[in-house]
């Protein structure tokens, strides 16, 4: 490997928009699927992962879950387990033959092939943050989600290489009807973006259309879309006990053409699950894996993961709390569970600060690196998260795109002691108990890439950087973010497809879109 190569391959590289000579904004990692070589941390002895297991049976098939969707409630009561009303009971057999049969890898292509994701083993995917409501920034403050901040979201996701999929709208544009929001957004998003994409499961249209958008702007065949995945979605239970009708039903349609969901409860210890971490992630493996062995029933090896957000509530104020060493230890038993069953997992990057500071990095950091312990293999939120889901930044998108990166270098380090040069005795030897390695012959050839080099963190001392005008990092992550949109190109398209997708999204528009309730 030369050593400009070794350089682009451990410090830097081309930016993720249309490169040009003399165009990145930061000179950042290239685009790759990171690899986890560490051990999972692992909580719970052998005797902990059966007990949690057997608790979630006996959830299963003493207390049921409440499928809330007559179709789903159908196929299970074919299937042979116990329905009374909309509960649902079934047993350890019928639930562990069923999650048999789904892989436990599986790989996700977009339009644009280079940018093919893998979910499970040991890889390790980061996700865009996805669905708050607001917005905020140092400039205008926190506001309703809009169209031009949820563009500007897309953009970034784009453009950095350390974001590997365009998950949900990053902001919610309240400004576009709900009929056609998700014309609107999708269509931005498969032209901004060339990276795996998400479809919300809130209703047939909404489901049925970002499937052909997606089929339309890969130049798919309706056999090819079909013959492996090319999106997916990611599924909520309503904790406790329920899987509601629209996420059902998506989850159902995406299942049978073979595109994947992710199974993901929403179990806020102390408010929709037990007080107890234990109890609380073995409430979220019980609501997970009745939805798996419905999508398995349906439509045998369908992709699909199981996704954790088991976290803690203030129990002062209720509100939620993300980062604890609660939401920590859950994310880890979690991977126990999840790899007991086989399956890929999802965590996610998520914090409760209001503002891109330092309450902010650390509980997402304490988010990430659970991520990591876990053997998580798609993090959800990992750029842009704040107020608990309820606010988008671009800062803070910024801010956590260094430690993403910082975490794929960490990933890398695991193989750097492999040889004779690397573990350096002869410049030991050299340079003896007096001298200093600044200027030995063995850091000259490794100095441009022997360390991870920050984008926005300042590694200077105080009075250098108070001469350089003492700017605090949020303000450098503004600064970054803002020459970034300004210098963004989309990536092209080929053919026709953008004008058929132009056409796809008129017509349905003119059809009115997805029915709303006002």
């Amino acid at each position: 490997m030369s050593e400009d190569q070794g350089r682009k391959r451990r410090a830097g590289g081309r930016a993720g928009n249309k490169a040009r000579a003399g165009s990145a904004v930061i000179d950042q990692m290239p685009w790759r699927i990171p690899v986890n070589p560490d051990r999972p941390t692992e909580p719970l002895d052998a005797e902990g992962v059966a007990r949690l297991h057997k608790g979630a049976m006996k959830i299963l098939s003493d207390i049921g879950i409440e499928f809330l969707n007559p179709e789903a409630v159908g196929h299970l009561r074919a299937a042979g387990c116990i329905v009374n009303g909309t509960n649902v009971r079934m047993d350890e057999d019928f639930v562990m033959e069923m999650v048999g049969r789904a892989p436990s890898t599986f790989t996700i292509t977009p339009r644009n092939p280079a940018r093919e994701i893998i979910m499970g083993g040991k890889h390790m995917v980061f996700v865009n943050v996805s669905s708050p409501p607001n917005s905020w920034d140092m400039e205008r403050g926190k506001r309703s989600g809009d169209f031009e901040s949820f563009r500007e979201f897309m953009k970034l996701t784009q453009y950095f290489n350390c974001i590997h999929v365009a998950g949900g709208y990053p902001v919610e544009p309240i400004d576009i009807h709900p009929s056609v929001r998700h014309l609107d957004c999708l269509f931005e998003k498969l032209t901004l973006t060339d990276k795996v994409c998400h479809a919300y499961s809130l209703g047939a249209e909404r489901v049925e259309d970002v499937m052909e958008m997606v089929r339309i702007a890969g130049g798919l065949s309706h056999a090819e879309f079909d013959a492996k995945p090319r999106m997916y979605t990611n599924i909520n239970s309503v904790s406790p006990l329920k899987h509601d009708f629209p996420m059902l039903d998506g989850a159902m349609r995406l299942a049978r053409r073979g595109q994947p969901v992710v199974v993901t409860p929403f179990t806020l210890a102390g408010a929709m699950a037990p007080v107890t971490m234990a109890g609380a992630v073995t409430l979220s493996i019980a609501e997970a894996l009745a939805a798996i062995a419905l999508l398995q029933y349906i439509a045998p090896g369908c992709p699909v993961a199981i996704g954790t957000f088991t976290s803690n509530v203030d129990m002062k104020s209720g509100a939620p709390a993300f980062g604890t060493p609660e939401y920590m230890r859950a994310t880890q038993m979690t991977g126990q569970l999840v790899r007991h069953y086989g399956l890929p997992l999802r965590s996610s990057g998520v914090c409760a600060a209001n503002v891109p500071d330092g309450q902010a990095m650390w509980e997402t950091s304490n988010s990430l690196w659970a991520a990591v312990q876990s053997g998580t293999n798609m993090v959800y939120h990992a750029a842009g998260w704040l107020e608990g889901g309820l606010i988008a930044s671009p800062e803070k998108f910024i801010m956590d795109c260094e430690v993403l990166q910082m975490i794929q270098r960490y990933f890398e380090e695991a193989t750097f002691a492999s040889t004779e040069e690397d573990i350096a005795i002869d410049a030991i030897r050299e340079v003896g108990p007096q001298g200093h390695y600044f200027g030995c012959q063995h850091t000259q050839d490794r100095y441009q890439t022997a360390f991870y080099s920050p984008f926005v963190s300042d590694w200077r001392n105080y009075e250098a950087w108070q001469i350089d005008g003492a700017v605090w990092t949020q303000e450098r992550a503004h600064r970054i973010y803002k020459q970034i949109i300004a210098e963004f190109e989309p990536p092209e398209m080929e053919g026709d497809r953008l004008e058929e997708l132009t056409r796809f999204v008129a017509r349905r528009k003119q059809e009115g879109g997805a029915p709303t309730d006002f």
